[in-house]
């Protein structure tokens, strides 16, 4: 890693890095709306200002995502684009309702956006690592068929191998300038790959130089906003179910990405911090808000920006603000577009080929570091080759086929519904979870205690366990006391669930937010010196006493779970 997330790259190498993230989206930011509008028999003028629109709103809100407004943007860079898991469904609402009838559907399930990214807690025990890197595993999988088509996208009467030649270039030089090149030349090993392939195209014509020639220098569409539907008849709500379903898709896809970007940008591997994931969903949610008010294809994030970042060690913020403006440039300049759609398919399908691999093992990663068992393996791997299935087809497609209006069609989407429903059956099939609510305060200690012994009762345990869970519990709760030291905030309410778990037992700690992430410190404790501050001193008692502790931070919400292990001989 060069560059972690809070450091300051040169500008000439953030700007590099912006246009080379520019090169590789905007190509997916303007095929999406321009397959939408022509599938659905839109006029010329409304794809031209949907197009427009599309690429405008995407540079915004990628700015957005990697400075972090108040509660907006996730401050990492996660570029911006419209969704292909959009597709089906925007076409349903143009054809049966009109442009208008798009933009009020999309408005609609943006705010449903809004309300999860608030609430995004409530949302935990469903919407967990498993389910998000089963569906970044997926979304190879959903747009592969895709690239391979844009591997023989060349004019009639190229040469035979003028693609594969073109292609295999593209490969080979980004591979092998990543695999072996180290310092600068590593971070241009994309750019690099791209212009050697699409040099090598050239040679065979298969540049389109007429496009860029054509294209004007500077301009505005020819189209205009087309409004919106207000009439909220039967068009609208037989579809809203679907847009609603799509946008938790969507955001599922965000967060996945969220998490991903997060394990990528620092040198030494952190917590997650959900509030930097609760912020990208909201500001994915604002994204779709102005594209529905802008009449245009719902955006998302784009999975290759973690891509890029782990291929070049560069993960400043800087690189997303020069993205969002060149995305922004960009929609007012034809000219500088049509470069980017001239690069042959072969070219870009190889490099987006590379980009995918690694994104399909950063999935793996995340379900593998998330600490997998057999009930996590199963999930992950049902509903991957479920989304595998129903992607090609092969699924009953006598039955799923027009489920939904073709919902099931793609696999991302099939997918992240199956590990939903198995991941909700599997939590509500728990043992009973057993609860007290108390004040976040010291003097609840004696009622926690009470309410822990009775608990290791009922479980079973002997008395060494009984107290291994009152010390594991009096030190979390003395550590998040302290980080609220010399903070004003409203009284509070603290709520321990417990519940067993494979020979063990685990407690969990609901409150209102606090300072330094819990599950950081403890993996630091290894590093410092032996002398011990005081504060600290709770956090190395929970470490011994604890197999593992995990310290999810939401606006609203402080999570702590800690698991505690019976010891050898306890019932």
């Amino acid at each position: 890693m060069r560059y972690e997330a809070d450091e300051k790259p040169p500008p000439a190498l953030a700007l590099g890095l912006g246009l080379q993230l520019a090169v590789l989206t905007a190509g997916g930011i303007v095929l999406t709306p321009a397959i939408v509008v022509r599938a659905a028999g839109g006029s010329e003028d409304f794809l031209a200002w949907a197009v427009f629109a599309a690429v405008a709103i995407s540079g915004a809100t990628t700015v957005l995502q990697a400075v972090r407004v108040g509660r907006l943007g996730a401050g990492y860079v996660l570029a911006m684009g419209t969704s292909g898991a959009f597709i089906a469904i925007c076409v349903a609402a143009i054809a049966k309702g009109g442009p208008a009838m798009l933009a009020t559907l999309v408005v609609a399930s943006a705010l449903f956006q809004f309300a999860l990214a608030a609430r995004l807690s409530l949302f935990r025990r469903i919407l967990t690592p498993t389910v998000a890197g089963t569906v970044i595993m997926l979304i190879p999988v959903t747009v592969m068929p895709i690239i391979f088509g844009m591997l023989k996208a060349v004019p009639d009467g190229s040469p035979q191998f003028a693609a594969p030649v073109s292609a295999l270039a593209t490969v080979a030089v980004i591979a092998g300038i990543a695999l072996k090149a180290t310092g600068a030349l590593r971070l241009w090993a994309p750019v690099v790959g791209v212009v050697a392939g699409s040099v090598i195209a050239g040679f065979y014509g298969l540049y389109d130089t007429d496009r860029v020639a054509g294209a004007a220098w500077v301009g505005l569409p020819d189209g205009s906003w087309p409004g919106l539907d207000l009439g909220f008849g039967p068009v609208f709500w037989t579809l809203l179910p679907a847009f609603v379903f799509v946008t938790l898709v969507g955001a599922i896809e965000t967060i996945g990405d969220s998490v991903a970007i997060q394990r990528v940008s620092w040198r030494k591997p952190r917590a997650v911090d959900f509030r930097a994931v609760q912020g990208a969903v909201a500001a994915d949610g604002m994204g779709n808000l102005l594209s529905g008010l802008a009449a245009t294809v719902p955006n998302t994030t784009y999975s290759t920006s973690v891509s890029v970042t782990e291929l070049t060690g560069v993960a400043a913020r800087r690189v997303g603000i020069a993205l969002g403006i060149v995305f922004v440039a960009v929609a007012f300049l034809p000219k500088a577009l049509a470069v980017v759609l001239a690069i042959p398919g072969p070219v870009a399908a190889a490099y987006i080929t590379v980009l995918l691999a690694m994104l399909f093992v950063l999935g793996m990663k995340i379900v593998v570091q998330d600490g997998i068992d057999y009930r996590k393996g199963l999930i992950a791997g049902i509903s991957f080759w479920a989304g595998v299935g129903f992607q090609h087809g092969l699924i009953f497609p006598e039955y799923f086929s027009e489920f939904a209006g073709g919902l099931l069609e793609n696999g991302m989407t099939a997918g992240g519904l199956v590990a939903i429903v198995l991941t909700l059956f599997v939590e509500l099939t728990e043992s009973r979870r057993r609860r007290i609510e108390v004040d976040f305060d010291v003097s609840e200690l004696p009622r926690l205690r009470e309410f822990l012994a009775g608990f290791s009762t009922r479980s079973g345990w002997d008395e060494a366990m009984m107290h291994r869970l009152d010390a594991a519990a009096e030190e979390t709760l003395l550590t998040l006391l302290r980080e609220d030291e010399g903070e004003e905030r409203a009284a509070r309410r603290l709520l321990l669930t417990a519940h067993r778990e494979a020979g063990g037992a685990i407690l969990e700690f609901i409150a209102a937010p606090g300072g330094d992430n819990l599950q950081d410190r403890i993996a630091l404790l290894g590093e410092r010196a032996e002398e011990t501050p005081d504060r600290e001193i709770s956090l190395r008692l929970l470490r011994h006493l604890a197999s593992s502790v995990h310290h999810q931070q939401y606006h609203d919400t402080d999570i702590v779970t800690v698991r505690v292990d019976a010891p050898a001989g306890s019932s």
